[in-house]
């Protein structure tokens, strides 16, 4: 279900898009379209929908896109299995990448990328380290950006395709999660991994037995100084499996401190530069894009 962006306070507000995110919703989401010479462009096409959706509904007086850097990441120094199980996109797709990132540039917004580091820890150094007073929207398709959300910071995850998403704050986690709040989202993942980053948790522990613990003992460390109040069996497990429990919370912890500008007036909306980024649309094949980015 979709919630209307009703964020717009009248204030500084700043919009953080998960690029690899959106890109790869886009790629499996919508049909293939190509253009003329025959390039895939079905990724670029919807993922400046999603963009040109969000500065219409949120009107965000700074945005900034954040992308993965090809190779590996200090997680892999960590745990050299991490994302392992990971199937490779289609070329397609990763040829679409650096075509949104030229519009991007041409259109004059900010575009994020660290080497050894996920675009969620560019999104999460970037919306904890700037003035705390902005309002902040992360969008994206991915839970893992859940974790952020605070009182000033909400994340918009698509939920069908590209078209629609569902705005998660403080509450919309709670419920979600069962009383969970964002901070705890991550020892739970200590607890059950995550399969689809080949993160490992602790083996016959799943969501609703990690939720349960979560919610009774708060975090990973005060789980293990009361073992002896659980049952031998699921004792017997986190023992076993303690030292992958706290590796995998590690491995699911999005960093805050990545070194880059994180000074809010970096990345400033001064209008978009419509003229140059019309003509490489035009060029792609997008020219109706073109013409929908000088009404935005």
């Amino acid at each position: 279900m979709e919630n209307r962006l009703n964020l717009n306070f009248g204030q500084t507000s700043l919009a953080v898009i998960d690029g690899n995110a959106i890109i790869h919703r886009a790629f499996h989401a919508l049909p293939p379209l190509a253009n003329k010479r025959k390039e895939p462009i079905g990724a670029v096409y919807g993922f400046l929908r999603v963009l040109f959706k969000i500065i219409r509904e949120y009107q965000p007086t700074h945005l900034a896109i954040a992308f993965d850097s090809p190779g590996s990441t200090f997680r892999h120094q960590v745990f050299p299995d991490y994302k392992a199980n990971r199937v490779k996109a289609p070329d397609e797709l990763y040829q679409q990448i650096p075509l949104v990132k030229q519009v991007l540039t041409a259109m004059g917004l900010s575009v994020l990328e660290a080497v050894g580091f996920e675009a969620d820890d560019l999104i999460g150094s970037l919306v904890r380290g700037v003035d705390q007073s902005a309002n902040k929207l992360i969008v994206s398709g991915d839970t893992d950006l859940l974790q952020l959300v605070d009182n000033q910071t909400k994340v918009a995850l698509l939920q069908q395709g590209v078209g629609q998403y569902r705005v998660f704050g403080l509450a919309e986690v709670r419920d979600r999660y069962q009383g969970l709040t964002p901070e705890q989202l991550i020892e739970l993942k200590g607890l059950k991994g995550d399969p689809s980053d080949n993160i490992p948790g602790v083996p016959g522990i799943g969501d609703k037995i990690g939720r349960d613990l979560i919610k009774r003992f708060g975090s990973l460390e005060n789980i293990y100084r009361h073992l002896d109040d659980l049952p031998l069996s699921l004792k017997d497990k986190l023992t076993d499996y303690r030292e992958q429990a706290f590796m995998s919370r590690d491995l699911g912890r999005i960093r805050p401190d990545v070194p880059f500008d994180r000074k809010l007036e970096k990345y400033r909306i001064k209008g978009y530069n419509a003229t140059e980024a019309a003509v490489l649309l035009d060029h792609l094949g997008l020219g109706n894009l073109a013409q929908e980015l000088k009404t935005i």
